[in-house]
């Protein structure tokens, strides 16, 4: 852990404020609200379950024990509704918004839906924020705002010709956020998050992330498919990353540093045949009969970008954002939670 995000954490936990997470019982929402509940803050969760579970805050209340859940409260709401917002930004200080409809695929067969959550209900929350005096308001934004450019890294103010829908929302998102911030007077932070994993992803449906719908697989024996010939690369991107991206911009005092948005990963590439490798690995260590397993390839999905690698000198600069997780480091601990996770029939059908 960097000396900058040491010292954060540290301020966090001096001083108790109201936080609010949107998507509260989502992937990244839950680790967010337990961070925030170790560190002895009061934390609002919003969330309306179309995609987060109820399960994964049960997780997070486990976690903290009774003495944190105290300070847990949770609001069944959606973003897209006035008064939820409302309710959920009342005596808030900081938002954390993570609530989104992902997926690029999802997005291609229905952008209306993906619309609705991430634009109307973006603006629906960055206005009950503004009403509220909510003091800091980050959001995440997505790697897919970079399109169509082909440099390697993705550098922030250089993006390319957007790919789909989903791309399309999470761009809006940022212009909305760039007008919002001068405005009316908000400190506002975005947060380009690329391909962040972990416990607690879902890997049901057919719109999951390929990590853990993969590790999934493995454990059960299943083929995994691959989109193309495997030779297309991500930049991966272990959750406690997101965490702490998001707790930085939270607190960060330089002004030089409100008002952007942040390249969140890792700054190393790995192609989809180097993943399989390594997930299978990992996977064997707790059912061997993975260790031969192989995956299967077909057509390209539409609005995939074909290579994405991240610059994260902004964020490093600026934040004293530095990661703390490589992939290799955050494989090991998603793999267990998933396979302990499968044991107990967490994600039977």
């Amino acid at each position: 852990m960097s000396a900058t995000y040491a010292a954060a954490r540290k301020a966090i936990a001096a001083r108790p404020r109201r936080w609010l997470v949107t998507g509260a019982a989502g992937f990244i929402g839950s680790h967010l609200v337990e961070t925030l509940l170790r560190l002895g803050q009061e934390v609002v969760g919003l969330d309306n379950l179309s995609t987060g579970h109820r399960e994964n805050l049960e997780d997070v209340i486990r976690a903290v024990g009774e003495e944190g859940a105290a300070r847990f409260r949770f609001l069944l709401g959606d973003i897209r509704d006035p008064e939820s917002c409302a309710e959920a930004c009342d005596g808030v200080e900081i938002v954390l918004h993570q609530a989104a409809l992902g997926s690029v695929p999802r997005s291609i067969e229905d952008p209306v839906a993906s619309h609705a959550s991430n634009v109307d209900g973006f603006v629906q929350m960055l206005v009950a924020a503004r009403d509220a005096g909510v003091k800091r308001f980050v959001y995440a934004s997505s790697s897919s705002v970079y399109g169509d450019e082909p440099t390697l890294p993705k550098v922030e103010g250089r993006e390319g010709r957007l790919l789909s829908p989903y791309a399309a929302t999470k761009k809006i998102d940022e212009i909305y956020a760039e007008v919002f911030g001068p405005t009316y007077g908000m400190e506002i932070v975005g947060l380009r998050y690329f391909n962040v994993f972990g416990p607690r992803q879902d890997p049901r449906g057919p719109y999951a992330a390929v990590i853990p719908r993969w590790i999934l697989g493995l454990l059960r024996g299943e083929t995994c498919r691959i989109f193309g010939d495997g030779e297309t690369s991500r930049d991966f991107c272990y959750v406690d990353n997101a965490v702490q991206a998001n707790l930085l911009a939270a607190v960060v005092e330089d002004r030089e540093a409100i008002g952007r948005v942040y390249n969140v990963a890792c700054g190393e590439t790995t192609t989809l045949n180097q993943l399989f490798a390594v997930l299978r690995d990992a996977v064997a260590a707790h059912v061997p009969s993975a260790a031969g397993a192989r995956p299967s390839y077909e057509d390209f999905r539409p609005g995939d970008v074909r290579h994405s690698l991240a610059d994260i000198g902004l964020a490093s600069r600026l934040l004293g954002y530095a990661p703390t997780h490589r992939i290799g480091d955050g494989i090991g601990p998603t793999v267990a939670w998933f396979a302990d996770a499968a044991q107990r029939k967490r994600f039977a059908a």
